[in-house]
């Protein structure tokens, strides 16, 4: 029952990445230092301080750079493999001590699938409004995708 609860938790905050890679991880930063989520083995570092100060300055800068007209589209670009790590990444921290080749598998398959989905999605919906209105639509794509990226690590967390 365990494995399958933090898979479930793993793959929501896997398809939180598909939205803000930086979002879902500061969020488990958070939560693993308020004492509500346990990470698992070797993931620890998530709860540090130095991690939480990182992700939090990322967060802002993700969150700002998709509010700047074309620059979104090379953030996409960009986040696209960087997203599917850490939807990776935040599975492998929640599916617990497993061996590490069904971990991984567990991880890629379930976690990085999920949020290359969730991240295709966003890419073309982002490609489809740049190309309707020139880029300057854009600032409501990433709106949704922030408000979706903090719900969706939310609900998976609680």
């Amino acid at each position: 029952m365990e494995i399958a609860m933090g898979l479930m938790i793993g793959v929501g905050l896997s398809a939180a990445c598909g939205f803000r890679v930086f979002v879902p991880l500061l969020g488990m930063s958070i939560a693993n230092m308020a004492g509500h989520l346990t990470l698992s083995s070797g993931f620890e570092w998530i709860g540090s301080w130095a991690a939480l100060i990182a992700f939090g300055t990322a967060t802002i800068l993700e969150i700002c750079a998709y509010y700047i007209p074309w620059i979104d589209n090379i953030m996409d670009a960009g986040a696209t493999p960087l997203a599917i790590a850490a939807g990776t990444i935040v599975t492998a921290s929640q599916v617990g001590d497993l061996s590490p080749l069904l971990q991984w598998s567990l991880a890629v398959v379930a976690g990085g699938g999920v949020c290359a989905v969730v991240q295709g999605g966003t890419v073309a919906v982002r490609a489809a409004s740049s190309g309707t209105t020139g880029g300057f639509g854009n600032f409501i794509v990433s709106t949704f995708e922030d408000v979706a990226a903090v719900v969706v690590t939310v609900l998976a967390i609680v």
